[in-house]
C-alpha cells in the first residue's frame, strides 16, 4: 500500500518527527554521538505470552530532549502469540513492527533514520511493560531491575540506566514517565486501553501497588 506522503515543503518537518521518533525508542540516530559509539543494548526479547495478558493499546507519547519537545501516536496489540506496533507521525505509518517470539519482522518508511532498529523499539515496549520476574530472568549479566511501588529503575553494575514511574498499578492503563539517563531523554507515555481480554491480571507481577 502507498503512503499518502506531504509535499516537498513539509518534508523537514516530517523528518525532525522521525528523529523524534528515534528518540522514543532510545537509539543513537539523532544524538551527537555516532551510532557505533553509543552503549550497546540489552537485546531483550520477551515471549509475547511472558506478559501475562492480551491488550490493544492507543499511545500518544511526548519526548522531551535537549530542550525540544514532540508528540507523536502508536498502535499496540499483544496476545499470546504476537506482538503487533504501529508508530504514525503526521498520521502516517512510519513504522510497524511483528513479533511472535521467535522472529521480528519490520517495516520502515524510507525517511525514517537507519538506526531505528525494530528490535530497540521491542526492548523499549517490553522493559516498560512485562512483568518484572519475566524481565530479570532474561537480563544479560550485570544488569539488574528494580520496583519499589510505581518506580522501575533498570540498572547496569549497580548504576541506573532507566528509571520509569507509573501513575497506575497496570502499566499499560494511564501515564507513563520513562526517564534514559544513558540516552538522556524523559518520554511519557498516555495510554487508553481498547481491550484488556485478560481480566483476570489486574496488575503485571512485579508491579505492587503500594510501596514497601
Amino acid at each position: 500500500m502507498q503512503l499518502n506522503l506531504p509535499g516537498r515543503r513539509n518534508w523537514r518537518s516530517l523528518g525532525l518527527r522521525f528523529c523524534a521518533l528515534s528518540a522514543v525508542f532510545a537509539l543513537a540516530a539523532c544524538a551527537t554521538t555516532p551510532a557505533s559509539q553509543a552503549p550497546a543494548r540489552l537485546g531483550l526479547k520477551l515471549a509475547p505470552a511472558s506478559l501475562g495478558a492480551s491488550i490493544s493499546l492507543q499511545q500518544h507519547l511526548t519526548v522531551e530532549r535537549n530542550g525540544r519537545v514532540d508528540q507523536l501516536d502508536a498502535a499496540v496489540e499483544i496476545d499470546q502469540q504476537q506482538f503487533n506496533m504501529v508508530g504514525l507521525a503526521f498520521g502516517q505509518r512510519v513504522l510497524s513492527l511483528h513479533y511472535d517470539g521467535q522472529t521480528v519482522q519490520s517495516w520502515r518508511h524510507p525517511m525514517l533514520p537507519s538506526q531505528v532498529r525494530a528490535e530497540d523499539v521491542l526492548e523499549d515496549t517490553q522493559l516498560t511493560l512485562w512483568p518484572l520476574a519475566a524481565i530479570r530472568q532474561a537480563l544479560p549479566a550485570g544488569w539488574t531491575i528494580e520496583q519499589h511501588g510505581l518506580q522501575r529503575t533498570l540498572l547496569l553494575q549497580g548504576e541506573p540506566v532507566m528509571v520509569i514511574n507509573y501513575s497506575t498499578p497496570t502499566p499499560w492503563d494511564g501515564k507513563v514517565e520513562l526517564n534514559n539517563l544513558r540516552y538522556h531523554y524523559r518520554l511519557t507515555i498516555e495510554s487508553v486501553s481498547d481491550t484488556a481480554a485478560d481480566a483476570s491480571v489486574p496488575a503485571a507481577p512485579g508491579v505492587p501497588t503500594a510501596a514497601p
